[in-house]
């Protein structure tokens, strides 16, 4: 073994933490016989050969070797070289990903192909190794021939063939995803593939087998699906449940054991039930079973299985996966899930169900009310998961309102969370319910206010309650009162003016004028700028703090551009007073940064046909570069003049390039309504309105607040098209059949967080 390591110039070579000198030991660690020597050299491979999944010079010269440790059966741990090889070969460039490389990743690029080539073509050896008599090795091999063999059709009879006579359940279950993996790779195959899985989705398999058979089916057949998918996908888990966990032998049976009807139909599964044509591989391609399941070495005294649990949460995993738009039938699913008497499924379901309101529309109350149900639980992690799933619904947890009311009302322990680092945090739970407007918040925000540090979200929590939050008011004035106006005054005030805003608590402008005047140079203009925005909220109720505005204004030049537009905004908002803000918004409009020219924009918004003789300077701004400020500047023109005919043509525009602007887009249409806007405009807003998927789901990537800000946009929609000339009761309606008209304000709309 390793003949020719150390010709092999490492020196010469880098990982990810320098010279690949000790590349030779980590290789020699992986056939110790000490199992911490053993672990030490894979996280140093990678750690540093393969980190983060990259292939450098050296990863590539460790190919061979790697292929020799594989074979060898003195070598323990086999399995996760294989996982190893299969990571370092696994890594696909399309003619895309080709297209789009720099010049400096070249040398990356060129060195993954290898990889692919090296690994590809020293697959074969993983064909031999399928009746390995380490479980460890079986687990490993499925999934690394169907994403390296270069002969797919051969993989697929392997695992057909390998199936029967296989006694390991963990394994059984990974030959039966690896042929998904086939499918979904080499569609050409997805009708042998489908075939066989729907045959093991039959009575009389045991249930862990069919579910992974209907969990592969919705990957790459999903047409293949029962059409009662959720009845018999919910008998099996309530079958599973009711199976005592065992260790795994031959086929389902143990050494000595009766085999069982299920290992009867397992062992008697044809492996190529096709008698003609391309699905039968020729006879050099058939690999000869090792043993059939009488002779079966029986693996159940040496292997301990992952927990049931963990597999049958993978196996729903990818069925939901699998199943993507079909929002119905998942949710149906996961409600199920949800009253398993089995704590961690109903985790896992929390989790899923998470992620399939983050991606898709529709109607998810009772889901929703099933996940409030997990706040009485006594087990303190699936309390707290449900908490976590319904801080991030705002207003589409109102089903699940009352218990979550109770929930804080027998928990006041949780009203806050502590970091080790960083400032406290409202919890989950009556974060939630204040983001649903529930007074019954109002406790535990009372209190977060007494803290000696006011937790960094209070304020903006306050806010989706509005007015109902007055009686916070009196609090909140004194707490903003002891501020300390020292370099983290930022941190300790904004929440609280915002706060203020919120509940249009006007008595508090002796104190926000104090901020106002004292605030310090760190964050200074960050912190007058939010007082100037609470004062402004207050409207003529502020009028006290009119002379401070309009000094302000008179001293523009000594201030930031962002700073005069409050300070002109403000004034308006108290005294009305046109003539002496529009030369400072005027002056605005003309800024040389981005953020500049759109405070000044939407300041002049706010002036309506006052700010007539800004429209040239607006006209202009339509053909800015940034796509935020031509749609500020096209909704501010349409506010001034009046006229949708040059504002709605940038808007639609915006609308087809960037997802992210469509709610910025949706408002100004719900705003001015979409009247005069021609039928484009409400075309593309029934457009929205039909689609199944949120406008702003990204697989693998996922905000706070992306359902917030969808249904923001849904209701947006709706109200834009009643407005509109044409609009009916339908068109307020959306693909996920709620037919809830109500406007943005029905998400309970308030500061993001």
């Amino acid at each position: 073994m390793f003949a020719g390591i150390d010709e092999v110039d490492w020196a010469s070579m880098e990982h990810a933490y320098g010279p690949a000198d000790d590349v030779p030991a980590m290789l020699r660690g992986l056939a110790s016989d000490d199992p911490v020597v053993r672990e030490a050299a894979l996280d140093g491979m990678y750690g540093a050969v393969h980190h983060q999944g990259e292939v450098y010079a050296c990863t590539l010269a460790c190919i061979p070797f790697l292929f020799e440790l594989v074979v060898d059966p003195g070598v323990q741990d086999r399995g996760s070289i294989v996982e190893l090889l299969t990571s370092i070969g696994g890594i696909d460039l399309d003619e895309d990903d080709e297209d789009e490389i720099a010049e400096e990743e070249i040398e990356g690029a060129a060195n993954y192909a290898m990889a692919a080539t090296a690994v590809t073509a020293g697959a074969g050896v993983f064909c031999e190794l399928m009746a390995d008599e380490d479980p460890g090795v079986r687990l490993a091999v499925p999934p690394a021939l169907a994403g390296l063999h270069s002969r797919p059709l051969r993989v697929l009879a392997l695992l057909r063939e390998r199936l029967p006579v296989e006694p390991s359940e963990e394994v059984r279950l990974a030959l039966v995803e690896a042929a998904g993996r086939v499918a979904l790779r080499h569609r050409s195959l997805a009708g042998q593939a489908s075939g066989w899985l729907t045959r093991l989705t039959g009575e009389g398999f045991p249930p862990g087998l069919r579910l992974a058979a209907l969990a592969q089916l919705a990957r790459c057949a999903p047409d293949a699906l029962p059409g009662d998918v959720v009845r018999v996908v919910t008998g099996l888990l309530r079958q599973l449940r009711a199976t005592p966990a065992r260790r795994s032998g031959p086929a389902g049976h143990g050494p000595g054991e009766a085999r069982t009807g299920a290992a009867e139909v397992i062992a008697g599964v044809d492996p190529h039930p096709e008698t003609s044509g391309a699905a039968e591989p020729p006879a050099d391609e058939r690999t000869a079973p090792a043993a059939r399941v009488g002779q079966a070495r029986a693996l159940s005294g040496e292997e301990d299985p992952a927990p049931a649990a963990l597999r049958t949460a993978d196996l729903l995993r990818t069925l939901h996966t699998g199943l993507d738009d079909r929002v119905a039938e998942r949710t149906a699913l996961l409600a199920d899930q949800l009253r398993s008497p089995d704590h961690q499924q109903r985790i896992d379901a929390l989790r899923m169900s998470s992620g399939l309101i983050r991606s898709w529309r529709g109607s998810y109350e009772e889901l929703v009310r099933l996940v409030g149900e997990q706040l009485a639980t006594p087990e303190p992690r699936l309390a707290d998961a449900a908490a976590h799933v319904l801080e991030d619904l705002f207003g589409l947890a109102a089903p699940a309102a009352d218990a979550l009311a109770a929930r804080v009302a027998a928990d006041p322990d949780a009203w806050v969370r502590d970091w080790p680092s960083g400032p406290p945090a409202l919890g989950s739970a009556a974060k939630a319910l204040a983001r649903l407007g529930d007074v019954r918040a109002l406790p535990a925000l009372a209190s977060a206010l007494e803290r000696p540090e006011v937790p960094h979200d209070v304020g903006f929590a306050i806010g989706f309650l509005g007015a109902a939050a007055a009686p916070l008011g009196a609090a909140l004035r004194r707490r903003l009162g002891e501020v300390r106006l020292d370099e983290a005054a930022y941190d300790r005030a904004s929440p609280l003016l915002s706060s203020l805003a919120a509940v249009r608590a006007d008595e508090a402008v002796p104190e926000v004028l104090r901020v106002l005047r004292g605030a310090p140079d760190y964050r200074g203009e960050w912190l007058r700028t939010a007082a100037l925005r609470t004062l402004g909220s207050f409207g003529p109720a502020a009028r006290d703090a009119e002379p401070e505005l309009r000094a302000l204004l008179r001293a523009s030049g000594g201030v930031s551009t962002v700073e005069a537009v409050e300070a002109a905004q403000a004034l308006w908002a108290v005294s009305g007073d046109a003539d002496a803000v529009l030369p400072v918004l005027a002056g605005g409009l003309r800024a040389g940064r981005v953020h500049e020219l759109r405070a000044a924009v939407n300041a002049v918004a706010g002036l309506g046909a006052r700010a007539a003789v800004t429209i040239p300077r607006l006209r202009a701004l339509l053909r800015h570069e940034d796509v935020w400020l031509r749609v500020d500047a096209a909704a501010a023109l349409w506010e001034v003049s009046g006229r949708a005919e040059e504002s709605a043509p940038v808007l639609l525009a915006v609308w087809e390039r960037s997802r992210q602007a469509r709610v910025r887009v949706a408002e100004c249409l719900a705003r001015a309504g979409s009247g005069g806007a021609g039928p484009d405009v409400a075309r593309v807003l029934r457009a929205e309105l039909a689609s199944v998927r949120r406008h702003n789901a990204m697989d693998g990537v996922f905000g706070s607040h992306d359902t917030y800000e969808d249904e923001r946009l849904l209701a947006y929609c709706r109200q834009a098209l009643r407005r509109h000339p044409g609009g009916t009761a339908g068109d307020a309606g959306n693909a996920d059949g709620r037919g809830n008209a109500d406007g943005p304000e029905g998400m309970g709309k308030g500061p993001l967080t």
